[in-house]
């Protein structure tokens, strides 16, 4: 004959409180346990069984990630994957949150002393209001992961690596009230070794003129000889390619981003690398980036002024040592023209650019996910398709571990006025072979590493050859012409 339970008013107060307190801890420890010992066998099992699937699961996406980690990314990144991640932590909650009830149930309240009976609402309260908070915040978090991918990253058509490089084009766009269009005044191509993440930042001045375009492209054909026209004069810029394509469509047909296929086509003619992808960021809401990751902390070599040009110079960033800067210092920090040159502020976005990638952690990302997120939706614009956001990620991983190399096409090795392409195709693939070389045992520093390495692509067909030009030898070149670590510019 089944036994009755026995009646829990028989035990001590004692023993009746740590009782409640146990089966309280025990669903928080291991849910559906309270259930096994003290209520229904069948309900706790049952939580055993979706527990252990859930731990089945991440197990083996943990062991996945350990051998394949770029596409455990890539299938966690997806946007069905999270969907269905968010409505399983809404159900886990439903249900740990209903375990806790019963356990404070089963821990017979009524039968407790006052005080006795307080503690035990009180814990039971706490740790209910805790795990089902963390996990519905944890559902917040992936369904805006999930917005943020939708709307930021798309179908687009995946780039292979060209001989074991991806070049990424990042541009930093400004079209305020006072700009004529979108005008991207900051161009550097990001180019990452497939294998090693290892990256060298490759910058381009806004003032380049007389660019090329690739052969057989509209551009090509409307400007056979480079970016210029009789009428256009100083305007026919680098910078300048993006807002003219914007409102020459024709020459783009069935085109929904001309302004972005121009300057990239442009800027694999200057550099004779193939670009994969492309990143543009509005600076406008760059600040708003930054100070959703906390802004960037830098090693400062000369002071920079916040305003100047049009506006009056409302003060300055000072130099210094570990100067922290949030997103309108930061900003101001990258953009600044005043008492200085294009090209120094092309070393200083470069320096920010590192910051971002050297002090951007996990916990930081994890813990502000929701503001980089919406910040991020609001600033960048990319072709990137979302199936490839583990490979990037997986790389970024990687790079991070790494320094930084770079190049920038600015006098005076490179005249922007008249500019030497051939010339700059040639550093940039030194630049490139220096950086390979220290993955395969080289010094990468001698000058001696082949100058044409397995990146570089054929030459355009179009724009201007000339014979190298009479710059000064790369030993009287300002360290933003070699391939330096960037730290040795502004460490991060």
């Amino acid at each position: 004959m089944p036994q009755e339970k026995p009646d829990l008013r028989t035990l001590g107060e004692p023993v009746r409180f740590k009782r409640a307190l146990t089966l309280v801890l025990m669903t928080l420890v291991l849910p559906g346990s309270a259930q096994i010992v003290a209520g229904s066998k069948r309900a706790g099992r049952w939580a055993w069984r979706v527990l252990a699937g859930l731990i089945a699961i991440v197990v083996f996406l943990v062991l996945l990630g350990l051998v394949w980690r770029s596409g455990t990314i890539n299938l966690m990144a997806r946007p069905g994957t999270l969907r269905t991640v968010q409505v399983l932590l809404i159900l886990l909650a439903i249900g740990w949150g209903a375990l806790f009830v019963d356990a404070y149930r089963l821990g017979r309240p009524l039968t407790l002393e006052r005080n006795h009976r307080l503690i035990t609402s009180i814990l039971d309260g706490i740790l209910v209001l805790s795990v089902v908070g963390a996990l519905i915040y944890a559902s917040v978090i992936v369904n805006t992961q999930r917005d943020f991918v939708a709307s930021v990253f798309g179908n687009g058509q995946k780039s292979k690596a060209e001989k074991g490089r991806y070049n990424v084009l990042l541009m930093g766009g400004d079209s305020g009230a006072d700009r004529i269009g979108t005008r991207p005044d900051s161009m550097t191509v990001a180019s990452i070794d497939a294998d090693t993440g290892r990256t060298v930042l490759i910058g381009l001045p806004r003032n380049l003129a007389k660019v090329p375009f690739p052969a057989g492209t509209g551009m090509a054909k409307q400007f056979p000889d480079g970016f210029k026209w009789k009428n256009c004069g100083a305007e026919c810029l680098l910078n300048a390619v993006y807002t003219y394509a914007a409102n020459h469509k024709s020459l783009f047909p069935g085109d929904p981003n001309p302004g972005e296929t121009a300057t990239t086509q442009a800027i694999q003619a200057v550099t004779g690398l193939k670009i994969n992808y492309y990143v543009l960021i509005d600076l406008a809401g760059f600040r708003d980036l930054l100070n959703a990751v906390g802004g960037v902390t830098l090693d400062i070599g000369k002071r920079v002024p916040i305003g100047g040009g049009t506006s009056p110079i409302k003060g300055y960033i000072e130099a210094g040592k570990n100067q922290h800067l949030d997103g309108y210092h930061a900003l101001w920090f990258a953009r600044s023209r005043a008492e200085s040159s294009d090209y120094e502020r092309m070393t200083r976005q470069k320096c920010v650019m590192s910051a971002m990638l050297n002090q951007l952690s996990p916990q930081t990302v994890l813990t502000k996910f929701q503001g980089i997120a919406s910040a991020s939706k609001q600033v960048v614009k990319t072709n990137i398709p979302a199936g490839e956001l583990g490979t990037f990620t997986d790389l970024a991983l990687d790079a991070k571990k790494l320094p930084v190399s770079s190049f920038s096409a600015v006098p005076p090795l490179i005249h922007t006025g008249d500019p030497d392409f051939a010339l700059i195709r040639t550093k940039v693939g030194e630049a490139i072979a220096r950086s390979e070389a220290l993955d395969k045992g080289g010094s990468g520093g001698d000058g001696k590493t082949s100058s044409t390495p397995r990146s570089t692509t054929s030459k355009p067909t179009t724009g201007t050859t000339k014979k190298p030009s009479k710059s000064p030898t790369s030993s009287s070149t300002p360290p933003a012409n070699g391939v330096d670590d960037v730290a040795s510019i502004c460490k991060a």
